[in-house]
């Protein structure tokens, strides 16, 4: 069964091309087939408002359509292919079985068609494949996603239900309230609202419900959660405790998860030493068998053009297939009923909060909005380093304009060359101008920023769980939850604590306690930090005397501090293997071009001027273009540096830009050596 929640969305808009093709269906189709079945399945798991008949019949169409197109284009091409290649009209020998001459002829006279009608089925079948192949594969990727975030997420959404049971909520409203928390918990609070909605609006009880529930949801292991929790429900047993041993399995699911994940990252490091130097070994080939005279300088374009960033892009989309990034947004907002809380995502000039749903109505709520927009306008002119510091990516809005300029300016001058043989000329100054000044002017901006937005919110988890032990240790004294807050601060130091302070002064001028905490949240919107706040602030509503609930959020937030440390231990190594298989590429490369390349160039040099050849230069190495060759390695090596240093930052942190640092540093290197060399 399927419900449509706002989270589903339908594909394509084509009704009509779904009832055109629908008695195609019934004739390719068997509605109780496995193949329906499974689809049917991957379309309810996907959150997808289609009904099975209708999605494949679509899918047909569209197969059939693409088939037609590309059939269109392969007989045109085979046609083309029969002309060009057999002019001459004189048939190809296809498979060489003996005849008789009369059949010879026959055969004769058949081939070309053949082969024209062989080349556009091909094609048809080829582009009936990809039409109707990636239409049903849709489900079946949105399926994977939703399972793999699910996973990500449950073995906090079951520390927030433990949570909530501690604090003595019944089991339909911890039910309703993981439904709420779909700016937490995603995909998890999707599939509990999936159970609430039929509830309410299917008269179907909750028992029913989670056990529909666990049928289709496409996470095993949030499948065998719900199973669990419907025995428990069923016989009467103590749903805190079955929650609380929950939350100690899937602790420990989460680390095992994460320890597969890094062995099988330390074998992509393996393998990225051997691919990276497979472009190498290649380059030192053709040079050879150019310096021979047999090898077209294609070739080595090729490779250092071509495979070298295929090969390093490929290795990147490898390793984001088992890396894990960081579930959500990171921010808290308000649930349906509640009054409305500001959130301050995006640049404050664009999303002026509150004040925009009231524009339109009056002229004052226009003229508050104006001013607004002014104030934010003025706050970043004041402090544009901390607006920066908030929005790492925007400085490329300065930085890109500018670093067009540069190269313009370059151009103007003289310094960049347009042409081949410009560039081959001084290949250093060139590839400086070309590569490298806008390659400063974007990363280093970005770096800083970057590096001094992770440090702030790092300040913030930094010291977490240590808080967090505090705040329970005060609350079980018997204080507040609003009176622990203020012990820690005043007991505490560092950021975290200055932030408790800030919340409890808040507090205190009349800001609901739940309130002041999602505000504190929303100022780092940090994931891990919202489905803390979230626990806390859900749980303290209930009671103030919650130490079992700050307890559990201690728990959950030092299996997170675990996870982590072990995370940048094991990928510290994967980033120094990466790094220093580049250096040494660098290192082979650089040898290449001063103890190979120009002392063969010189030798050959030395035999054409002493040879009475009437061909002079034909000999070894008399064919190479050895400033070509410089300019071809220094570029070489530069992209090695550029692909290299976003893979080791993927790796380390999950983010491309992670890996800014790195390029500016492994880039300096580079051109250093081959300012040395070159």
């Amino acid at each position: 069964m399927s419900l449509d929640t706002p989270g589903q969305q339908q594909v394509g808009s084509g009704g009509a091309l779904g009832d055109t093709f629908y008695p195609a269906y019934q004739m390719v189709f068997d509605d109780e087939g496995d193949f329906v079945s499974s689809v049917e399945n991957k379309l309810a798991e996907a959150r997808m408002a289609d009904n099975v008949e209708m999605f494949l019949a679509r899918a047909l169409a569209v197969g059939v359509i693409a088939g037609l197109a590309l059939w269109l284009v392969g007989t045109f091409l085979g046609y083309l292919l029969v002309q060009l290649l057999f002019a001459s009209g004189e048939a190809p020998t296809l498979i060489g079985i003996p005849v008789s001459e009369s059949v010879s002829e026959i055969l004769a006279v058949l081939k070309l068609p053949f082969l024209v009608i062989v080349t556009g089925f091909v094609f048809g079948a080829i582009g009936f494949g990809i039409g109707f192949g990636s239409l049903v594969s849709i489900p079946y990727f949105r399926s994977s996603a939703r399972e793999r975030e699910i996973n990500v997420l449950l073995s906090d959404s079951i520390s927030f239900m433990y949570a909530l049971s501690v604090g003595g909520l019944n089991q339909l409203e911890i039910l309703q309230s993981m439904g709420k928390a779909e700016d937490t918990y995603g995909e998890v609070a999707k599939e509990f609202q999936s159970i609430v909605l039929e509830t309410e609006y299917f008269d179907t009880d909750y028992r029913t419900a989670v056990r529909n529930q666990a049928l289709q949801t496409p996470s095993d292991e949030l499948s065998q959660f719900l199973t669990d929790m419907l025995s428990i429900i069923n016989s009467g047993g103590d749903m805190t405790s079955f929650l609380e041993d929950q939350k100690e399995k899937h602790m420990r699911t989460a680390r095992q998860e994460q320890e597969k994940m890094l062995e099988t990252l330390e074998l992509f490091g393996e393998m990225y030493m051997t691919l990276s130097l497979f472009p190498l070994l290649l380059i030192i080939i053709l040079v050879i068998m150019s310096m021979m005279g047999n090898a077209q300088q294609s070739l080595i374009y090729g490779t250092v053009y071509g495979l070298i960033p295929l090969t390093g892009l490929g290795f990147l989309v490898l390793v984001s297939t088992v890396t894990q990034d960081s579930i959500g947004d990171g921010y808290l907002r308000s649930s349906p009923g509640e009054k409305e809380l500001v959130v301050d995502e995006g640049v404050g000039v664009f999303n002026l909060g509150l004040i925009e749903s009231y524009t339109g109505t009056y002229s004052v709520f226009d003229r508050i909005k104006s001013r607004e927009g002014t104030h934010e306008l003025l706050a970043i002119l004041t402090r544009p380093d901390l607006f920066f510091r908030d929005h790492p990516l925007l400085v490329l809005w300065l930085t890109v304009p500018l670093s067009i300029l540069a190269v313009v300016a370059a151009i103007v001058i003289g310094w960049a060359p347009l042409s081949l043989d410009g560039m081959i000329a001084v290949p250093v100054r060139s590839t400086f101008f070309w590569v490298y000044v806008p390659m400063y002017l974007n990363f280093i901006p970005l770096m800083i920023f970057y590096e001094w937005n992770q440090r702030s919110r790092k300040a913030i988890i930094g010291k977490l769980s240590e808080n967090l032990r505090k705040l329970a240790s005060a609350n079980d004294t018997g204080m507040t939850l609003l009176e622990s807050v203020k012990v820690v601060s005043e007991t505490s130091s560092g950021k975290l604590s200055d932030e408790f302070e800030t919340i409890h002064a808040k507090v205190n001028y009349g800001t609901s306690l739940k309130d002041a905490l999602r505000e504190f949240n929303n100022k780092y919107n940090v994931p891990r930090l919202a489905r803390t706040v979230k626990l806390i602030a859900e749980a303290q509503e209930a009671s103030s005397q919650i130490q079992d609930v700050l307890s559990t959020a201690a728990q959950a937030s030092e299996n997170q501090d675990d996870i982590e440390r072990e995370r940048k231990s094991r990928t510290r190594m994967q980033t120094v293997i990466i790094l220093m298989t580049y250096l040494t590429l660098l290192g082979v490369m650089a040898l290449l071009k001063t103890q190979f390349l120009d002392v063969m160039s010189g030798l050959a040099t030395q035999a054409s001027g002493s040879s009475s050849s009437s061909a002079p230069g034909g000999g070894f190495g008399g064919s190479v273009d050895t400033e070509l060759l410089s300019m071809l390695f220094f570029h070489a090596v530069t992209l090695q540096a550029l692909l290299s240093s976003f893979i080791a930052g993927y790796i380390r942190e999950v983010k491309l830009v992670a890996g800014v640092k790195f390029a500016v540093v492994l880039s300096t290197i580079a051109l250093v050596v081959w300012i040395a060399v070159g």
